[in-house]
């Protein structure tokens, strides 16, 4: 008897032990390309990580600061992101291999998920410097922004309808974004440059330790490039948000979006999106830029790429599609 109940024991032994490597084989890892720490795009990625992770059965997701938004794109094309956060431009010229993705060829599989917050292009100059206009950057010193970011992808588009190259300026730095707000504090740039949700940690940082401004983005160049290109819209930047800017700052803009692959598996978009839209409003409250995010918009506004059909399947539920 003794002998069966041993054998009895280690035979449920063995069987938990193969339960418990079957649950961990079936645990699925999510992985979310972003920004760098100081902006948005992190704190979305890491909020929507802990929704996944609090709620969404066998799985596991993590949001690294990254490149930014064109980095994003090559990360879900070469299969290092799951996921990636990305201006709806990004989303667009990805689908159709425009540049800065020409080279890579039109990336058909690229898929939304929902979009985020409203973005703005946004230019910040120490007011020593005298930077009233556009036009004033030239001569200057100026951060044009990493490779692969956001930031640079919309000002190269800026400076070909202004007829400029990166010789337009005294200096065009390449500093990622946690770099460059204590760069303009140390003088050693005279204008940063983001195209970033708002209110926005760096920019707050950086009009703090020096007397700064916001540079309307505006002029006959700027009109050409909202004909143009459709995935940009007329935006501002609202007044008392940072120290010493008052007025309301005109420029461009865009939505963030929540892009992936068709290849990704449905039952994990499905998941990752039920976990964030059921507590949305927890969501709003991580950060002041999700404050006004509605539902209704976020299936639809700044979508440049089909949907995926995991998030198509939960939208259908609810009603929203």
């Amino acid at each position: 008897m003794r002998g069966k109940s041993l054998a009895w024991a280690l035979s449920a032994a063995f069987l938990a032990t193969g339960a418990g490597t079957s649950a961990q084989a079936a645990e699925r890892f999510v992985t979310i390309g972003t920004g760098g720490q100081t902006g948005v795009y992190y704190v979305a990625g890491q909020s929507i990580c802990r929704f996944v992770n609090r709620n969404a059965e066998n799985m596991k997701c993590n949001a690294p600061a990254s490149g930014g938004g064109v980095a994003n794109v090559n990360g879900i094309r070469s299969g290092e992101f799951n996921f990636g956060i990305m201006q709806s431009d990004h989303q667009y010229k990805a689908m159709k291999g425009l540049e800065p993705f020409k080279s890579a060829g039109a990336m058909e599989d690229i898929r939304a998920v929902f979009s985020l917050q409203s973005e703005v292009f946004t230019v910040l100059a120490r007011r020593d410097a005298n930077i009233k206009s556009l036009d004033d950057l030239k001569g200057k010193r100026v951060n044009i922004g990493n490779p692969g970011s956001g930031q640079r992808d919309t000002l190269d588009e800026i400076m070909q309808v202004k007829g400029w190259d990166k010789s337009a300026f005294r200096l065009a730095a390449e500093l990622k974004p946690a770099e460059q707000a204590s760069a303009l504090g140390d003088n050693n740039i005279d204008a940063m440059t983001y195209f970033v949700g708002h209110p926005n940690g760096a920019i707050q940082e950086a009009t703090t330790t020096v007397d700064a401004v916001l540079v309307p983005i505006e002029g006959a160049e700027i009109d050409k490039l909202l004909a143009e290109k459709s995935y940009y819209t007329k935006a501002e930047i609202p007044a008392g948000l940072y120290k010493g800017n008052d007025q309301v700052t005109p420029s461009i803009g865009g939505k963030a979006v929540l892009s992936t692959s068709a290849k990704t598996d449905p039952e994990v978009v499905y998941q990752l999106v039920k976990s964030v839209f059921e507590n949305l409003e927890r969501f709003q409250r991580l950060h002041p830029a999700f404050k006004d995010l509605k539902a209704e918009d976020m299936i639809k506004v700044g979508l440049s790429a089909p949907l995926h059909e995991g998030a198509e399947r939960y939208y259908k539920e609810r009603g929203w599609l």
